[in-house]
């Protein structure tokens, strides 16, 4: 355990001096601007193989249970599949638990936004970690993706996508029965209750929603208001949202980037003309360009009021800054609207009182909920109920995802 605690170490020294590097790559190929790419595309997968460095050389691996030694056992081999919204976040999430554990790694990184995956590797190539622990393997999910999670010899798969993909991985993973980590997709409600800050928590959710423009898998994109205070919470929205400036990732003026290809541009803007043909109110933004950026994948930040959960805009993730305010009457409705979508990864509960606040969080079925505004903490675990998948990341839950149990009867 020493010795992986020390790889890991290396690694995550190997990540700091090459922190700008890292964040004009992923801030070129994803589009997220330059200062939150430094401090979330680059500093958090740093951050997090120091907290598996820790943990590596602090977890314990055995106890005894009666007359029983209880055993934890790395899981094998593992593939990793990542997505491109979180490019080397999304890999040290799973890569460095994964070697924690002391398992080895078959890394298939998005073919979308795959260059981030090489800088590891260089990285790892210079600490020098023994061959054939770290391997990266480049392709697409229909070829490269799927003969990792077919192939005998992969013990596990840990995937990071859509949940129709996620679908697909637990298919193939059955026929040899392996074990399945899945990351999927989400609709996340952020509901601010009637005692709230509501000038607070509108601002902070915009922001929170529009995050690498919107392309963030538990993104609060449901805002649920109190209909008393619904037009109020429209209004601040729409001022929250028309100063988050669109631009160059580059730009230092930029609030929000570019969305990362022509087809993902496609999709949003298909949501946003379905939102309106279903009777939502058009706030700000829409499909249209914005009128200073004609070219490039851009979308005006966008809100929604009025809005019904039922509405495709509402069920549906649509992976770009589009914002859905829906109203409710009382507590126990607003948690019913919170409740009813097929996914649960994350959410959002804002109230003056935090007891209350945590009372509501509790009966909101979803794997993380920030309580008035609460920060990302790498030590806890994420992760997703219903069609958000299943497994835990991050802190001692996301190592223990990769380990096996034995039990020694003595």
């Amino acid at each position: 355990m020493a010795e992986r605690a020390a790889y890991l170490q290396k690694i995550q020294a190997g990540l700091a001096a090459r922190t700008q590097e890292i964040a004009e790559t992923i801030a070129g190929e994803v589009g997220m601007p330059m200062r939150l790419s430094t401090m979330i595309q680059a500093g958090l997968p740093t951050m997090n193989f120091g907290v598996f460095a820790q943990l590596a050389a602090s977890y314990p691996f055995e106890e005894q249970a009666g007359s029983s030694l209880v055993v934890r056992e790395p899981v094998g081999v593992v593939g990793c599949i990542t997505p491109w919204n979180y490019p080397l976040h999304q890999i040290a999430a799973k890569v460095a638990p994964a070697l924690a554990a002391g398992c080895t790694v078959v890394l298939k990184p998005s073919e979308v936004a795959p260059l981030s995956a090489f800088i590891l590797a260089e990285i790892i190539d210079s600490v020098r970690l023994p061959r054939g622990v770290f391997n990266l393997v480049c392709g697409d999910g229909q070829t490269v993706g799927e003969a990792i999670v077919a192939h005998p010899d992969v013990d596990m798969v840990s995937f990071t996508g859509s949940t129709a993909a996620g679908k697909r991985v637990s298919e193939v993973a059955a026929k040899t029965v392996k074990r399945v980590a899945l990351e999927l997709g989400g609709k996340s409600a952020n509901v601010i209750l009637d005692d709230a800050d509501l000038a607070k928590a509108v601002r902070a959710g915009v922001e929170g929603c529009y995050l690498n423009s919107g392309q963030t898998c538990s993104a609060q994109t449901r805002m649920l208001v109190p209909r008393a205070r619904h037009d109020e919470a429209v209004q601040l929205a729409k001022q929250a949202a028309e100063a988050m400036t669109p631009g160059s990732a580059f730009a230092d003026t930029s609030r929000i980037g570019p969305l990362v290809s022509k087809t993902q541009l496609e999709r949003v803007r298909a949501f946003i003309e379905a939102g309106i043909a279903e009777g939502a109110t058009l706030v700000t933004g829409g499909a249209e360009p914005p009128a200073h950026l004609p070219k490039g994948y851009f979308v005006k930040p966008t809100v929604f009021a009025n809005v019904r959960n039922s509405m495709t805009i509402a069920q549906q993730e649509i992976f770009g800054p589009v914002l859905c305010i829906i109203p409710y009457d009382g507590e126990d409705d607003a948690v019913k609207i919170a409740n009813d979508s097929i996914y649960g990864l994350g959410g959002g509960v804002w109230s003056g009182d935090v007891e209350r606040a945590k009372r509501v969080a509790r009966r909101i079925r979803t794997g993380q909920i920030e309580i008035n505004g609460g920060r990302f903490n790498p030590l806890a675990p994420f992760g997703g109920y219903k069609q958000s998948g299943h497994g835990r990341e991050y802190g001692k839950w996301g190592l223990e995802e990769f380990l096996e149990i034995k039990s020694l009867q003595l």
